[in-house]
């Protein structure tokens, strides 16, 4: 259990608030790059509490400025692309893409009051799909080279879906290690081949037994955790009774995401991005390590589970998450249908806008999320003794060092090393990869 004061030191993601200064000092999915498709690439965040305008202008370059007209406060998402900038219909004040006013039509002729106006604007990039923003001072980090964006974007498909929770708790999910053999448990072995969950529902590597078969019968893992330059990489071990160990690797890159294996030829690399304190996005990076993605597949099979413009789920807590309890007796142990994502959101949304951690009671399989609200703490006490350098991968030194990170699902023969099994899994993956990377 944790303190009231504690719990919101670590969840509040407004400026100046603890974890969300922290968040600030790291790039954050801002939105997809299809978002910006279309005649007019115009598109509302909001972002660690903050409304903003998403903008690609007439040259093709991004732009991200405060939502409200710094003149009377008109939403300039409803603004004019013109002039290779945004101009709000109010009174026609014009803006470049770092925000700088470059017009003021209505004030009276040599006027150079424009020039010491200038909208709240961050720096942004594109990577393979996502949009990301950086929302804190001085200069961002650089990205590190990790597979999801080294990849080609052919290898590489981005989507999004909103949760109404607090980023904290979305992300924890993730990085919780025995939650796979109860929540995503599946009381059949049914064919995974079209189906958003076959991570959990395919061939267990280098086996006959299915996933869901292994996850339900060995639900105790031996759980290891090490700290790395990027976060924390999570060891999760099932022995099988015949000697050999199933061993999964997992990884949560500070401060927050998360990067799993969905197959033995693709990763999902998560971020959980903070709308605010109360909701939150998570976007993913499918990363193929074989054959280029199909993209509008993959896209049109997700929308089938989610709404536009906001990327919301179809399955949510005012239909129950289509809760069926006859399915719950004789197919899922939630009876929520077959996508895992679902499953996941109901786990953290139902605990409550913001997790009430004071109530909480943590076990030792639960070290991982122990170990990572260390790191957190310990940013946030860095950060208020003014060290941003001692912060994970904003230590000034070439983050083009760090790779991967290595995630993977493998069988190890009896005997053999967790440590052998993974690394020697990895190699082969990468070996038949044609854009190959390296660790």
């Amino acid at each position: 259990m944790m303190s009231q004061e504690q719990n919101e030191a670590l969840t509040r993601v407004g400026s100046g608030a603890p974890a969300g200064e922290v968040l600030r000092r790291y790039w954050q999915p801002a939105a997809l790059t299809v978002e910006l498709d279309g005649p007019r690439p115009i598109a509302p965040v909001t972002l660690l509490g903050e409304r903003l305008t998403l903008f690609r202008n007439g040259d093709g370059e991004l732009g991200l400025i405060q939502r409200h007209c710094p003149h009377r406060g008109a939403d300039l998402c409803y603004g004019r692309l013109e002039d290779n900038g945004l101009r709000c219909p109010f009174h026609g004040w014009h803006f470049d893409r770092s925000g700088q006013c470059v017009e003021q039509p209505g004030e009276p002729e040599g006027s150079r009051m424009h020039e010491n106006i200038k909208a709240r604007s961050y720096p942004v990039i594109e990577k393979n799909g996502i949009i990301f923003a950086y929302l804190g001072p001085g200069e961002p980090p650089k990205f590190p080279n990790f597979d999801c964006f080294t990849a080609p974007d052919s290898h590489v498909f981005a989507f999004k879906g909103l949760w109404e929770c607090n980023w904290l708790q979305a992300m924890e999910v993730g990085i919780d290690p025995v939650h796979a053999s109860f929540l995503h448990r599946f009381l059949q072995d049914e064919d995974p081949s079209k189906s958003y969950g076959k991570q959990f529902r395919d061939k267990a590597a280098n086996t006959d037994i299915p996933m869901t078969q292994l996850l339900r019968e060995y639900p105790r893992p031996e759980i290891k955790v090490e700290e790395t330059d990027y976060g924390l990489r999570l060891i999760s071990l099932r022995h099988l009774e015949d000697g050999r160990t199933h061993v999964r690797v997992t990884n949560q890159i500070f401060p927050e995401a998360i990067c799993i294996p969905m197959s033995n030829e693709m990763t999902i690399t998560q971020w959980h991005a903070p709308i605010d304190d109360e909701n939150c996005y998570w976007y993913s990076m499918f990363t193929s390590f074989g054959q280029p993605v199909d993209k509008e597949l993959m896209r049109e099979q997700r929308l089938k589970e989610h709404r536009l413009p906001d990327y919301a789920p179809l399955k949510n807590k005012r239909n129950n998450y289509g809760y069926d309890p006859e399915e719950q007796r004789t197919q899922t142990y939630t009876g929520m249908g077959l996508d895992i994502n679902v499953h996941d959101q109901w786990a953290v949304e139902s605990m409550g806008p913001i997790q009430d951690r004071t109530d909480e009671h943590l076990g030792k399989s639960d070290v991982a999320i122990i170990r990572y609200r260390r790191l957190l703490r310990a940013a946030i006490a860095s950060l208020a003794n003014g060290a941003d350098t001692e912060l994970p991968m904003r230590t000034g030194g070439d983050l083009s060092d760090i790779h991967g990170p290595i995630s993977i699902d493998a069988i190890g023969e009896t005997g053999r090393a967790w440590e052998e099994v993974y690394r020697a899994a990895d190699e082969a993956r990468r070996q038949q990869c044609s854009w190959r990377a390296s660790r």
